[in-house]
């Protein structure tokens, strides 16, 4: 059966039936190459075919936009948006460990109720699909173990304090008998004479250490307290959980509260009355302390379309645009329509929009990771409005810096407090509060940065553009309203301190370490650092946040928390960056080892077939030795006076002259060595030579002897013939050595005495 590509319309549908066609055709298992050149380089999900990790370098699409595929310009994209096209949205929801893969297919599937369809066009179905699924992207999960960042901890103290001690002092001062200088917060209560402490704890103490919150761990805070003696080392400590990052932090921390109704303190002695206060703290304090540290191996996308736009045609669009991006990538993805879906709206289903969910595997057959930079979102939504527009949905990507919004804020600054419809959230402080209040209102705003500024000049002299030559009232409404928040927007800007202002004048402190702030979160240079480079980074910025937060007056106070979300936000960026440049060295360090142990295994092949199995065993034991001496030797550079020089260079003599037996005897795979190797040579040469003289030696003794030997007597001169001829040959190699090598020498100085002395016998008696 023959098939026709060009019939098909679409770039997915021709990769999905080529490669179809190819397993009807029972050639499912081709060459990587052949797929590649073919334009399919995934194989179905859940299929038992293992992927090859050998895709030809061209085949691969660049993580840059096509140069072919000029971007569309600013006046066209003002112009559709004045004329009704929605927005492209897509967001990174969030990123997870291969073990939440499973989660997050259950979560878009809605646990199997929901198709899902791969990036081969495959459709899955069931809970039985998602564990197949799990199964089948396993080899590109790297399972990174999250840091343990926030730990629960409960202490059990058989009595109270002393008459006249505050409960909480008390308490605190053996929490931090037993923690040390980590910051934590905790409740103490009082059950029938008994009391107990329970709390939450950073891992990760001031100097660097970080407890693992395991049984482990408790016997090591167990151990310290004891040390310590009176009412600390009655006490009796355990670890009752750990987590990972700011929102479990913040999640336990609020139910702590809730569980000692508001009686909650902070190590500094700071009362936590309710869930607000127990998120700020979390949120604005501890975060810097946690260093933590997440698996990213799949990434959760969302894309998103108004309501009302046709379904089928936004599948389609979000079909093609992920193929053209994720193209080398395993994905899978479903479409969320409000009329069909089964979870209640309620509990966070049946939005009012449709949107697809697409789960991404960051990480290709290849090796190759997507990049999650400011300029790939940009290009994402480049690539969806194409594909929508193409199927006839209007639609035009956007800069927040095109109608002057809000910045967006992350999970991390919100928690969900309603489901329905819209989600609403609540800020987890102060700023945090005031950004989503921000991006919900679309409150116009103004960036700040010098490049930013200039960028803004450019749309500012589009809209008036749009607004001058527009067909109809409502795009010149449109753009005049643009050109409204815009300048509301300025306005806002000249209101508050700008970072050059602040540069200008002197004698402020407040001023200098908001300038200092700005440096670290400029994000104009994004090279990768090392990891103690970063490390360097991350305390310079921790740094500056204590002394700016210390200093900055109240009135400026929204100003710093914005620089200092920035500036987190940035180190972040950079630890990600970091960690995988250090995956990609991992990564490339193992290709090398296994070409390194594929060359080792091919060599060894070929060698048993050209000289036997036991002469390349052999051989190749001495020569390991002989390489490891070398390496010895070698290491020890010009260095004369080193002790053990000597000692080493008798040794490698000792396993030359080992190789040059075992040549002389006949082992070809050392005498093959040998054609290359010039100090092999020379001790095969040697040990001919040693050879020659023994049996010249001994036939001369056979001769005097005459034919009346007893057998058993030949027998034992052959035997010492052998001692005196491994003797005489390491004397010919030139083996002079010291302690250890030196006993052996020693001994074979031994034996070829006592040969000498058993032929003199021998001829006494004749």
């Amino acid at each position: 059966m023959e098939i026709f590509l060009g019939a098909f319309t679409e770039e997915w549908e021709r990769r999905r039936a080529a490669f179809l066609h190819e397993r009807l055709m029972g050639r499912a298992n081709d060459d990587e190459e052949d797929r590649g050149r073919r334009g399919s380089t995934v194989p179905v999900a859940g299929s038992s075919q293992k992927p090859s990790r050998n895709f030809k370098k061209a085949a691969r699409r660049p993580q840059t936009p096509n140069s072919s595929s000029p971007r569309r310009p600013m006046g066209t994209r003002f112009a559709g948006l004045a004329s009704g096209s929605q927005p492209a949205v897509v967001k990174m929801a969030s990123f997870g460990g291969g073990g939440r893969l499973g989660a997050m297919a259950g979560y878009i599937s809605r646990n199997g109720e929901v198709s899902m369809e791969t990036q081969s066009g495959q459709e899955l179905q069931g809970r039985d699909a998602i564990a197949a699924l799990c199964d089948d992207w396993a080899h590109l999960m790297g399972n990174r173990t999250e840091s343990r960042d926030i730990g629960l901890f409960c202490i059990d103290i058989a009595h109270g304090p002393e008459k006249g001690q505050a409960l909480h002092e008390w308490a605190r001062y053996i929490v931090r008998s037993a923690v040390g200088d980590r910051s934590f917060a905790f409740g103490v209560a009082e059950h029938d004479g008994t009391f107990r402490i329970e709390g939450v704890v950073v891992l990760r103490s001031k100097a660097g250490e970080r407890l693992t919150a395991d049984a482990k761990a408790t016997e090591i805070v167990q151990a310290r307290m004891r040390a310590k003696g009176g009412d600390v080392g009655k006490a009796e400590f355990r670890f009752t959980g750990y987590g990972n990052g700011v929102e479990y932090g913040a999640a336990r921390l609020r139910r702590l509260v809730a569980r000692f109704d508001g009686a909650v303190e902070t190590d500094r002695g700071e009362k936590i009355a309710d869930a607000k206060q127990a998120g700020d703290l979390v949120q604005q304090e501890w975060r810097g302390e946690l260093h933590s540290r997440k698996s990213r191996d799949v990434m959760h996308l969302v894309v998103s379309a108004r309501a009302g736009t046709d379904v089928e045609a936004f599948r389609a669009a979000a079909r093609a645009f992920l193929a053209e991006e994720f193209g080398e990538h395993r994905y899978v993805f479903s479409l969320h329509d409000p009329t069909r879906d089964p979870k209640a709206e309620q509990v966070g289903g049946r939005r009012p929009h449709v949107h697809v969910h697409a789960i991404v595997a960051m990480r290709s057959e290849d090796g190759d990771r997507i990049e999650t930079s400011i300029g790939s979102l940009r290009r994402w939504r480049e690539g969806l409005a194409k594909e929508a527009r193409a199927r006839g949905i209007l639609m035009e990507m956007t800069d927040r810096r095109d109608q002057a919004s809000a910045p967006a804020y992350t999970r991390n600054q919100v928690r969900p407090i309603s489901r329905k419809g819209r989600t609403e959230h609540a800020g987890t402080s102060n700023f945090a509060r005031r950004r989503y209040d921000q991006k919900r209102r679309e409150e116009p705003t103004a960036p700040r940065t010098a490049r930013s500024l200039e960028y803004m000049k450019k749309v500012r002299s589009q809209w008036l553009e749009v607004a001058r030559h527009a067909e109809n009232s409502d795009a010149q409404n449109f753009a005049k309203a643009q050109l409204s928040r815009m300048a509301t927007a300025e306005l806002s800007l000249k209101e508050m301190p700008d970072a050059r202002d602040l540069q200008n004048e002197n004698g402020s402190r407040a001023r200098a370490a908001l300038v200092e702030l700005s440096k670290l979160a400029e994000v104009d240079s994004m090279s990768t650092m090392t990891r103690s480079e970063f490390e360097a980074y991350e305390k310079r910025v921790e740094a500056a946040l204590v002394q700016a937060e210390r200093v900055t007056p109240e009135a400026w106070r929204s100003r710093f928390e914005e620089i200092a979300s920035a500036a987190r936000d940035h180190v972040e960026a950079r630890r990600e960056m970091m960690e995988q440049a250090e995956q990609a060295r991992d990564r490339t360090s193992d290709n090398r080892r296994v070409r390194q142990l594929d060359d080792a295994n091919r060599e060894w092949d070929e060698a048993v077939a050209r000289h036997g199995l036991s002469s390349v065993e052999t051989g190749t034991g001495v020569m390991m030795a002989v390489e490891y001496y070398r390496q010895l030797i070698g290491s020890a550079g010009d260095d004369q006076t080193r002790f053990d020089r000597a000692s080493l260079q008798a040794s490698l003599n000792f396993e030359l002259a080992r190789a040059g037996e075992l040549g002389a005897a006949g082992n070809a795979y050392i005498r093959e060595i040998a054609e290359v190797d010039n100090d092999v040579r020379v001790a095969i040469e040697a040990a001919q030579r040693s050879g020659e003289r023994v049996r010249k030696m001994f036939g001369n003794a056979d001769e005097r002897q005459g034919p009346s030997r007893p057998e058993h007597g030949s027998h034992d001169r052959k035997s010492k013939s052998d001692k005196l001829l491994r003797a005489d040959r390491m004397k010919d190699s030139g083996d002079e050595r010291t302690d250890p090598a030196e006993e052996r020498v020693r001994r074979l100085e031994e034996l070829r005495q006592e040969a000498d002395r058993d032929r003199d016998r021998d001829e006494s008696e004749q």
